[in-house]
């Protein structure tokens, strides 16, 4: 071999492997973007965080497979079902496979849309679920979980508040990626805090393998448990459209109509169907990842599998499962006031972006989703007393589900004209 062809051997694997290296950090940054959110979620309803990490890497190959792996999404833990499943692991002392058993439908209801959707079509759904009825929803969702944020942070106000304020600080005056990393960047502060304060059980770490396979876990399904947590698809489906439509402006492509929306659905409702098989929470499309391809300009969806190859390895090293239990309460408390509230205000955001009339039909249906998704968790918490729609002995429709199919109904019948006229534009 001549030396200009050693030359431009050497070159080419000087290339290769930079752009290897190029890859990694591009995945590790839609690591770290998603990282700190989809450990919360598992951290605040009990579920196990390196079975949620397993859970959201292998959804998210599962939605790049359903989608032929055009759309560059990454699939992580969902904020939207966590009140409904503390409620449920409330009702079973704890069990939160009867939560995995809802969560299961929940995504098989997303599986049977995702059929329906292309016969009936994408404006046809939105019409019965206009932004008057899944903002309201989103709102109580976010507000519900205020108490147990609360509650959380109580064990500890100082370094909730310290964990608080620099999250807020980051998220308010950072810039660029820096911002992108508030969240984790205020647990890294309260959780050295904590140390300090040595207010940190670090013999879960100490006592945890290198690498070990979590406990995964089976469903159990209950009809009590399952009319609690199936409703809830009623707001993330408007959420996923949310999610999957910014994606594709982001990206330069219409993802609705190519892979189309069915097939986005399906992914996600297979995702979530997966992760309560093994023991994890319901996943959802992360607009986190969405605002990382925005920055980098970088919008190839392998880069998102490869990140998924790399929370699944996560998931197996226990030491960091060993970390994640270790975080005080009062850590998570803290971020947990700013995530939920961030909830509330995607709904009032929804709201304002829509251009919502402030009419009287339009209050009535607004109002009513609010005093009942908020009204009968106030009266559950505060008196002991549950309202809802009983549909056996044991069974009640009640708090968000109620809410939701109320709102929805209410919306039906009051907006009938303006649906009727949208159905004909």
């Amino acid at each position: 071999m001549t030396e200009k062809a050693i030359s431009i051997s050497k070159s080419n694997e000087g290339g290769c492997l930079l752009a290897k290296l190029k890859r990694i950090i591009l995945a590790s940054q839609h690591l770290i973007a998603m990282f700190g959110a989809t450990v919360l979620v598992p951290i605040l309803t009990g579920f196990n965080p390196s079975i949620a990490l397993i859970a959201a890497g292998c959804g998210t190959l599962i939605f790049h497979f359903c989608t032929k792996g055009k759309v560059p999404v990454f699939l992580g833990s969902s904020f939207a079902f966590i009140s409904v499943i503390i409620s449920v692991s409330e009702m079973h002392g704890g069990d939160l496979s009867y939560a995995q058993g809802g969560i299961m439908v929940a995504g098989f209801l997303y599986v049977i849309l995702s059929f329906g959707v292309k016969k009936v079509g994408v404006k046809n759904i939105k019409r019965y679920l206009p932004a008057q009825v899944v903002g309201p929803m989103i709102i109580v969702i976010g507000l519900n979980l205020i108490p147990t944020a609360f509650n959380m942070a109580s064990e500890n106000l100082l370094i909730a508040a310290i964990t608080l304020m620099t999250a807020i600080v980051i998220k308010t005056f950072g810039k660029g990626f820096l911002k992108q990393l508030s969240i984790l960047i205020a647990v890294i502060i309260g959780y050295s805090i904590s140390l300090v304060l040595q207010i940190v059980d670090t013999s879960i770490i100490a006592n945890a393998p290198l690498i070990a396979m979590p406990a995964f876990n089976l469903p159990k399904f209950d009809l009590a448990s399952v009319a609690v947590i199936a409703p809830v698809i009623l707001a993330v489906l408007m959420e996923h459209v949310g999610d999957i439509t910014t994606n594709g402006q982001v990206v330069g492509k219409n993802f609705i109509e190519d892979p189309g929306l069915n097939k986005t659905l399906l992914g996600d409702g297979l995702a979530t169907m997966f992760s309560a098989l093994i023991g994890g929470p319901a996943n959802t499309t992360y607009g986190e990842n969405t605002g990382v391809l925005a920055l980098t300009k970088n919008y190839d969806p392998s880069i998102l599998r490869l990140t998924a190859v790399i929370a699944i390895l996560l998931g197996v090293v226990a030491k960091v499962g060993g970390f994640l239990q270790s975080i005080p309460s009062c850590v998570m408390g803290g971020i947990s006031l700013i995530l939920f509230s961030m909830i509330s205000m995607v709904g009032v955001k929804s709201i304002k972006n829509d251009g919502v009339k402030f009419n009287f039909k339009n209050i009535i249906v607004m109002a009513t989703i609010l005093i009942v998704g908020l009204g009968t968790g106030i009266l559950e918490r505060n008196f002991g007393i549950v309202l809802g729609i009983p549909i056996t002995e044991t069974v009640k429709i009640s708090g968000l589900s109620l809410a939701a199919i109320l709102g929805v109904l209410l919306n039906s019948i009051i907006n009938r004209k303006v649906i009727k006229e949208n159905k004909n534009i």
